[in-house]
């Protein structure tokens, strides 16, 4: 083999191997949004469920679920927007919707009775759809998941999360909180 050729495999090689290694980390680090929005109140989106208890209404009083399109069908008023808000806001617009002709003074308190689930996926024991947890961390996820297959990489995972209405991917470490709602993906580690 000529000194051209083998000059030629090698810069072949070379190539190959970079555009693998710039394959496995397209994932960029978790903006500041990621931060921020584990410390901001809980934003209510299609899959929660919520306990909500108009005080001394027992018929209206009851379990409801955010469905696909962020509603919520309430007794009396009908579809009430939930997507985005915080619990005290939909309380608030509850109240509000009662009082215009039901009742004179609604007092309305909402738990959340489930939380959408959290999906992990990658190089776990068990990929999948599981319940969210507040508190709740990327190990903690891949923990009830199966924990990381002998190929994952257990130093950082991918997180993707809707923040705002937006859809985001980041690279975080382990330890870090997770949000109901994110999908976590645990990646092949190199070596």
């Amino acid at each position: 083999m000529s000194f051209a050729s083998r000059k030629s495999l090698t810069t072949v090689a070379l190539v190959s191997i970079a555009t693998a290694l710039a394959a496995c980390s397209t994932s960029q680090p978790a903006p500041k949004s990621f931060d921020q929005a584990a410390v901001q109140p809980y934003r209510l989106d299609s899959g929660d469920r919520l306990r909500i208890t108009v005080f001394e209404q027992s018929g209206l009083s009851n379990t409801y679920t955010v469905d696909q399109a962020g509603y919520i069908a309430f007794p009396l008023i009908g579809q009430v927007a939930a997507r985005g808000e915080t619990l005290p806001a939909l309380e608030g617009a509850i109240a509000t919707r009662l009082k215009q002709g039901y009742l004179r003074d609604p007092d309305v308190t909402i738990e959340v009775d489930r939380y959408r689930p959290v999906f992990v996926m990658g190089e776990v024991g068990r990929p999948g759809q599981y319940s969210y947890v507040p508190g709740m961390t990327a190990q903690n996820a891949i923990a009830i998941a199966g924990g990381f297959t002998p190929r994952g990489n257990q130093r950082d995972v991918d997180v993707t999360r809707k923040i705002n209405g937006r859809i985001f991917t980041g690279r975080t470490e382990v330890s870090s909180p997770v949000l109901a709602g994110d999908t976590i993906h645990v990646r092949e580690r190199l070596f």
